[in-house]
Formats: structure tokens, C-alpha cells, sequence
């Protein structure tokens, strides 16, 4: 891994930052003074000293992002962007809780714990995902039963119970225990409606923060990571 896209991840400055410390040799690796940016490390077993404090590297991290509209939740892509372009980590194996469609924007959870994943898409546990949807069509109040009773798609496949809050005539807040392939979408033409917006807002506990701009990131705090794990068993 590149020294210097360690030391960025780790926090003690931008890129060009510490570009800047390890070029005036502020920099330590094994106890040898280097100068080269560009020179590789082994995070996990060489000892690295900057500006006089030793880097602890972490294993596992845990990234919320505002994912923008026209990237795809892949790690590699030939056609389009990944949300993995938008990342300036030095972390290996990292890959999305779940996935946001090209065209739908919000909450997204990038890690590299298999055991959280596993747990947070783990059909035994009752995790919220809630979305703001706009439409077309006309909202009708007998669809709000149809929620309840779990929605019918075109292929038979009979959705889990989910809730459908009406903001304005076309626009909504709908909550999914489930994620199935462009389910949203699916539900909402199975009922005659056409969805034209699409953005998570809330994934469990975790809600989008507001100052999140889209298309940025950060790393989430231990409070929100603990909001996470909080699942209820069925």
C-alpha cells in the first residue's frame, strides 16, 4: 500500500499533505527515514512513525457516503462509475452493505466487517430501510392496506409487510424489512405508480446526516456504529 494514501486514510492530513511531511522526511518506516511518497508499506507489520507518533492502523472501518446519482455499487465497472472512485481509502476489501441503484442516491454503508454485513442483510433480523420516493400517478388510500399486507410483483413474489407515509401527492416515505432486486421501484408499479426519485434516508437506526453533502463520505462514529447493531431478532 502507498505510504502516503495510509497516512491520508489514517487522517494526519490530506494527500497532498502528507505528501508534504514525508517528503521533509517527517516520516519513519522500521525506524528508516523515508522521502518517497510513493513507497509501499506493509500496514499491518511495518512499524510507521509521523511527526514522532506512531500510526495505528485499523482493521476494520466502517464509511457512511451520500451516494450520488449515475455510479454503480461495483468494486470495478467497464460502463459506469463506481461508488469506489468517490473513496480515497488505503483499506483493503472493502465493498457495500447492500447496493443503491445506478440512479437512486442516499444512505450508503461501505465496510470491510463480513460479520456486520452478514448480520445487517440477515433475513432474521427485522432492519429497516426507509427511502424517499417521487411518483407519478395518483396515490390511492386503499394502497396503504396493500403495504401492510405485503405487495404482489409481477413475478408472484408476495413483499413482506412494509409502511408508506404520503409527504405531498407525489412524494413519500416507504419502509422495507427486505431488499430485493429494484424492489421499490416494483412495489410502486405494481401499483400503478411510476417512480422517478429515489433516495435512502435511513438504514436501521442510522439516519442520512444532514450535512452529508452528496457524493461525500466519512467515516462513521462509535455511536453510530453502535446504532447498527442494534437488531431486533424475529
Amino acid at each position: 500500500m502507498r505510504l502516503d494514501k495510509l497516512l491520508a486514510h489514517m487522517n494526519y492530513g490530506s494527500r497532498k499533505e502528507v505528501k508534504g511531511f514525508i517528503r521533509k522526511g517527517y516520516v519513519l518506516v522500521n525506524g528508516e527515514v523515508v522521502r518517497d511518497d510513493d513507497f509501499k508499506v506493509d500496514e499491518e507489520l511495518d512499524e510507521i512513525v509521523i511527526l514522532e507518533e506512531e500510526v495505528t492502523f485499523k482493521k476494520t472501518v466502517y464509511f457512511i457516503m451520500h451516494k450520488p446519482k449515475g455510479y454503480v455499487c461495483a468494486n470495478t465497472d467497464t460502463r459506469d462509475p463506481t461508488i469506489f472512485e468517490l473513496l480515497d481509502c488505503a483499506q483493503r476489501g472493502l465493498f457495500t452493505i447492500g447496493r443503491l441503484d445506478k440512479d437512486t442516491t442516499g444512505l450508503l454503508l461501505i465496510t470491510n466487517d463480513g460479520t456486520l454485513a452478514h448480520e445487517l442483510l440477515s433475513p432474521k433480523y427485522h432492519v429497516n430501510k426507509t427511502y424517499e420516493v417521487t411518483f407519478q400517478g395518483i396515490y390511492k388510500d386503499a394502497f396503504q392496506q396493500k403495504f401492510k399486507e405485503g405487495i404482489v410483483l409481477e413475478d408472484g413474489y408476495v413483499c413482506k409487510s412494509a409502511t408508506f407515509e404520503l409527504l405531498d401527492s407525489q412524494k413519500g416515505r416507504i419502509t422495507i424489512h427486505e431488499g430485493k432486486f429494484h424492489q421499490i421501484k416494483r412495489m410502486m408499479s405494481a401499483l400503478g405508480l411510476k417512480v422517478v426519485d429515489l433516495k435512502r434516508v435511513a438504514f436501521g437506526s442510522l439516519h442520512l446526516p444532514l450535512d452529508l453533502l452528496e457524493g461525500s463520505y466519512r467515516e462513521l462514529t462509535e455511536d453510530e456504529i453502535a446504532l447498527l447493531r442494534e437488531k431486533e431478532k424475529k
